[in-house]
């Protein structure tokens, strides 16, 4: 089982949603989590450790999780996904924007 952390600044549109889409995902399973001080669900040294691939949705939410979090990170792959903060919960176009860039560093489903 491949664990995906899905992180953006507040942990209530673009990760949330991208857990939801991939949560059902063959092989994978996946948690998000805020990188920002009021964020619903804070990133944690905990979460870092149980993830195996971690998305960002910007260059920022990598810098911050690397100055932050710099221990925690040895060996984990950390994507950019370049998906500004421009969309609802579980947006269409958020949704399927999602699918394009990630579906690539996952498993195949079979």
């Amino acid at each position: 089982m491949r664990h995906v952390l899905f992180i953006c600044t507040q942990n209530r549109l673009r990760s949330p949603t991208a857990e939801q889409v991939f949560a059902d995902w063959p092989g994978v399973e996946t948690q998000s989590a805020g990188l920002g001080n009021d964020a619903d669900i804070p990133v944690s040294p905990e979460l870092l450790g149980w993830a195996d691939l971690i998305f960002v949705m910007e260059n920022t939410h990598r810098n911050k999780l690397a100055k932050k979090f710099r221990s925690s990170l040895n060996g984990k792959r950390v994507i950019c996904l370049g998906i500004p903060d421009d969309y609802d919960f579980m947006d269409p176009v958020l949704v399927q924007l999602l699918k394009t860039k990630v579906s690539g560093f996952l498993p195949v489903p079979r």
